[in-house]
């Protein structure tokens, strides 16, 4: 539900292109939730829930959203915030989960990218969660028991504890081999460069570049 996470998966897809050892590169998703709490409601688009949660006029959350939907744009994605549902993510990302444990991770979080920013989809349905993963190569009936059940809650509860254990307090934020970290929607070539600091240490090699943080310094996952 962060339009900067899927804007930086794409500038960091663009910097995996260009890395030699892109083959020996494993990406495993995280969850983590900015608002746990938050209500899912289907009568409101994202527009009318910036609105309220940040004290402004529809017309001012347009507006900030407009820009964000440029940025998207720059990088090949269509936001349709008129049409998003504010809706709670836990159950995305259990179903996330599942969809790890079936190898399908990553096209489970382009499915639910595209369902909540282009499609105007409640990402939170159950059913609408079983034809996403459908839509995948996933068995939609394993999704609804799943989802039914708590199966995957405790690994989504980890995930978060995890995080605020290194110190994420916001997303997107990626890390490197448990090391080093970039935070925020950053440009390819500061991506490029985390991955090859952390793959030439990791192989044993001298490292060939410096990781650059959100504010333009060297940092690790406790300082960035």
């Amino acid at each position: 539900m962060c339009p900067f996470c899927c804007i930086g998966k794409r500038k960091f897809e663009k910097a995996l292109a260009r890395f030699p050892h892109k083959e020996d590169i494993e990406i495993e998703w995280k969850s983590f939730q900015l608002n746990p709490d938050l209500k899912t409601d289907g009568s409101k688009n994202i527009n009318d829930y910036l609105a309220e949660a940040k004290g402004i006029s529809i017309e001012k959350a347009k507006e900030m959203n407009d820009y964000v939907t440029g940025i998207a744009n720059t990088v090949g994605l269509t936001y349709n915030f008129d049409k998003a549902v504010v809706a709670n993510s836990f159950d995305a990302h259990r179903f996330s989960h599942l969809a790890k444990a079936k190898g399908l991770q990553d096209e489970a979080e382009e499915a639910l990218f595209k369902a909540y920013f282009t499609d105007g989809k409640n990402t939170s349905d159950h059913e609408t969660l079983a034809e996403l993963g459908a839509a995948i190569g996933l068995d939609p009936e394993e999704i609804r028991k799943s989802l039914n059940s708590n199966e995957y809650a405790e690994e989504v509860k980890k995930d978060i504890y995890d995080a605020y254990q290194i110190g994420v307090r916001g997303v997107p934020f990626f890390v490197f081999d448990d090391k080093y970290a970039v935070s925020g929607a950053q440009e390819s070539d500061t991506f490029l460069g985390a991955l090859t600091q952390a793959y030439t240490e990791h192989v044993g090699k001298k490292p060939a570049l410096n990781i650059v943080g959100e504010d333009g310094e060297y940092c690790t996952p406790e300082t960035c």
